[in-house]
């Protein structure tokens, strides 16, 4: 199965969306994800699945795009200016956990 399409109900439950209108952005944002995990750790997933590590980050990045997508922080924390910062922060934690270390 297609990541964005095993990723997009998870997206959704972490987002607590019931409907599908926004299905359509939420795959381009998991496919967004997708790609900036993959750059960061600089592996090529392909047909393998993500650690765990890594789809949390994707999950949680996917829905960050989805709640700041008019520009601003969104969500749930939209009254702390620092929360797209933590965001990042943790996605990138997250992302580290799965790494591929070549020394």
């Amino acid at each position: 199965m297609d990541k964005t399409l095993e990723l997009l109900p998870k997206v959704k439950a972490n987002l607590i969306l019931t409907h599908d209108e926004d299905d359509e952005l939420l795959c381009g944002f998991i496919r967004a994800a997708i790609d900036y995990a993959e750059g960061y750790q600089k592996v090529e997933y392909g047909d393998d699945p993500l650690p765990p590590a890594t789809e949390q980050a994707v999950i949680m990045l996917s829905s960050h795009f989805h709640e700041s997508r008019d520009g601003s922080t969104g969500g749930f924390f939209s009254d702390s200016v620092a929360a797209s910062s933590q965001v990042w922060t943790a996605v990138n934690r997250l992302l580290l956990m799965s790494k591929t270390w070549g020394w």
